[in-house]
């Protein structure tokens, strides 16, 4: 049994639930611990007792102790790539390369430790020197989704443990393998006792205990939108910080003038790539009159020909749906867009070797901006066409979401493209290249109902993880 981190020691939860295979569901990962409430408040606490000790470290130690645990990653990327496909279903290739990014995301961050710089500034008076610091909040709540179990938990405690913060991290309950995977990389890596604390387990069970103990300076939060909704209720009372990522409905529109076979392939990757269990996923197809028969039989060949099947098996271009929930989702799904009077392409369950969550790639044709597929956010491989006229139809139906993630087009103009960049009300913007897929160094967040809060991953993160402070300086009257 795979135990939790609190205060430095792996102890046993309340309970443990098995971690279960999504292409195998007769396979069991392993054993993990559940925390309880009390254990939660333990881990709390820890984090809150060693805080003062932890920001007062130099930042070169800090970084030190992440540029381990990061090679680390690197080097064991496909092991840990290989575990992470078992637990959560996306093809290998993909497994590793996440937690490739992950290492990626350690070591950048191990360098930002040593530039969290200020800024001097001249007094409006004479004598007086001002200078403008950043420091740690304190004890930051990280609680994170399923989709990218080893990626998103490193995006948000890399740079919370980099500028001087202690973590108490959940995972999403689906997922505990690549988190204990994480968490004790980063443990051996040499964080004292108390900085990085881990407790796994359910939301209901100990999500309140993350969100509104008192000892919680701010709350870093993945996943879906009716519990991120819940997160400022918790915190806004005694004015902690909260991030919010909550997902998307993004759209990539095709242009007439689009190479067809580009957008296929950005089509593919954006709206299908990791099982289409992406909140960037391009999952509304917004297609020009002229090219949207042609678009759509390009793309329904592209995606026949894919290989459905074990996600670590040779080959598979898609893996599993994560779990029954969610493969019961989609298929919920599917089916009210065919009653609203979509022209339903694949989406079948299917079956494989062995007993797992398999879900043919569904392509929703004819649907309109207002069916309920194109409003509320699927989550699995299912991407819906709409059909356009012209080019400002095709951005007014872009920005017809109350999301506002990302937002991508493929076209060979530049006029339309700037166009597109300027009036588009997406957080990030694709210009002939996947919705999907962010450079670890740069700010990732979105607008409306995706995104609340500072922006994520690169140097933006300092804003989120650090408090400025402002201090004046005379030397005083000379003897």
């Amino acid at each position: 049994m795979h135990p939790n981190l609190v205060a430095g020691q792996w102890r046993d939860g309340a309970d443990a639930r098995p971690d279960v295979n999504p292409s195998d569901t007769t396979d069991v990962v392993g054993e993990y611990a559940s925390a309880d409430t009390a254990q939660a408040r333990a881990a709390v606490a820890a984090a809150a007792e060693v805080a003062a000790v932890w920001a007062a470290t130099a930042g070169a130690v800090r970084g030190e102790i992440l540029d381990r645990a990061g090679a680390e990653l690197l080097a064991r990327s496909g092991e840990l790539g290989d575990l992470l496909a078992r637990e959560e279903g996306k093809t290998l290739p993909e497994a590793v390369a996440e937690v490739v990014r992950a290492g990626q995301l350690l070591k950048f961050h191990a360098g930002q430790a040593v530039r969290n710089v200020g800024e001097h500034l001249e007094s409006l008076r004479p004598g007086i020197e001002v200078t403008v610091t950043r420091e740690p909040v304190g004890v930051v709540s990280v609680i994170t989704p399923w989709n990218f179990p080893m990626a998103i938990p490193a995006w948000k405690i890399a740079p919370a443990l980099a500028y001087g913060n202690t973590v108490v991290f959940k995972p999403a309950d689906a997922v505990p393998a690549s988190a204990w995977a994480l968490a004790d990389v980063l443990h051996r890596a040499g964080l004292p006792a108390g900085v990085l604390n881990l407790v796994m387990g359910r939301g209901r069970d100990i999500g309140d205990v993350l969100t509104g103990s008192a000892e919680i300076a701010a709350v870093s939060f993945t996943g879906s939108v009716s519990t991120g909704e819940r997160v400022p209720a918790a915190t806004t009372t005694r004015r902690a910080r909260v991030q919010l990522e909550m997902g998307g409905k993004n759209p990539l529109v095709v242009a007439d003038d689009a190479d067809l076979d580009l957008a296929v392939e950005v089509a593919v990757q954006g709206g299908y790539g990791s099982t289409g269990q992406r909140c960037t996923a391009s999952s509304r197809l917004v297609v020009a009159d002229r090219v949207h028969d042609q678009f759509v039989d390009r793309l329904w060949d592209r995606l026949q020909a894919w290989r459905v099947d074990d996600a670590r098996a040779v080959g598979t271009d898609m893996g599993p749906v994560v779990d029954a929930d969610q493969l019961a989702q989609d298929l919920h799904y599917i089916a009210v867009a065919e009653k609203e009077g979509a022209e339903v392409r694949g989406g079948r369950q299917l079956e494989r070797a062995r007993p797992g969550h398999y879900l043919e790639p569904a392509l929703l044709v004819g649907t309109r901006a207002s069916d309920t597929v194109n409003r509320e956010e699927v989550f699995g491989p299912v991407a819906s066409v709409i059909r356009v006229a012209d080019h400002d139809e095709a951005v007014a139906v872009a920005n017809d979401t109350e999301f506002g993630l990302t937002a991508g087009i493929v076209t060979r103009s530049l006029a339309r493209a700037t166009d597109f960049r300027r009036r588009s009300t997406a957080g990030m913007v694709m210009v002939n290249v996947p919705t999907a897929g962010v450079d670890y160094h740069v700010p990732f967040g979105g607008r409306g109902g995706s995104s609340y809060g500072p922006r994520e991953q690169g140097a933006a993160a300092r804003d989120f993880f650090t408090v400025s402070k402002t201090s004046y300086v005379s030397a005083g009257v000379p003897d």
